[in-house]
């Protein structure tokens, strides 16, 4: 199995938007919500608050902000995974574009985290366009997959994509593993191929008795 990437490359973003989002990701990661003001952005980008409210009305938009542009990388993530024939080919395709952002994913989960303080009204609708963008996606390449035979059809799709959401997350979330690329590789035929392989692998042919080592 190879996991590689010709990862996605997105358009070329606006250069002022660009430092603001990154200097505010790496604020709220080390601060947190509360700990961090539009001021402290400002100050980190280099520009004056009249100009950063230019570009972002609140702290919370600047926030969500954030998150929709990990989102955003989600999608386009899931859109090249889509491109590609058939479900292992796909996946892992998916699993090594996420690598190859798994830097820029770690920050948005991180993040996520803080969406309990923001409005409850955003809050809700960043949410429902997770389950649409992120989760709705896969679970239409694995139901594409389960429909062309390829998965198995006794577990309903919005089960397979729980585990392939599952298997995927210590890639992103964490320490990154020591081994990235052995370490997709090792989910990936697990949730493909199964983690117990075959169970004649060990077994002795029948003619064999136990050895004694007389």
């Amino acid at each position: 199995m190879t996991v590689s990437s010709t990862r996605p490359h997105p358009p070329a973003p606006d250069t002022t938007r660009a430092r603001i989002l990154t200097e505010a990701a790496r604020l709220f990661v080390a601060s947190g919500y509360h700990g961090v003001s539009m001021r402290e952005v400002a100050a980190a980008v280099g520009v004056t608050k009249p100009a950063l409210y230019h570009h972002y009305a609140d702290k919370e938009a600047l926030f969500l902000a954030m998150l929709d542009g990990t989102l955003t990388g989600l999608a386009r993530l899931v859109a090249h995974a889509g491109t590609q024939v058939g479900v292992r080919a796909q996946l892992e395709t998916l699993v090594g574009d996420l690598l190859a952002s798994a830097p820029e994913q770690r920050v948005g989960l991180q993040l996520a985290g803080e969406l309990r303080h923001v409005s409850p009204e955003r809050r809700a609708a960043f949410e429902n366009d997770y389950r649409r963008v992120w989760m709705g996606g896969l679970n239409g390449l694995i139901e594409a997959a389960a429909s062309r035979g390829e998965l198995r059809g006794d577990l309903p799709p919005g089960v397979l994509t729980r585990a392939l959401l599952a298997l995927l997350y210590p890639l992103v979330t964490g320490a990154p593993p020591s081994d990235p690329v052995g370490t997709a590789r090792g989910l990936l035929t697990i949730y493909l191929d199964g983690a117990a392989g075959d169970p004649r692998a060990g077994a002795r042919p029948e003619h064999e008795g136990p050895s004694s080592g007389i």
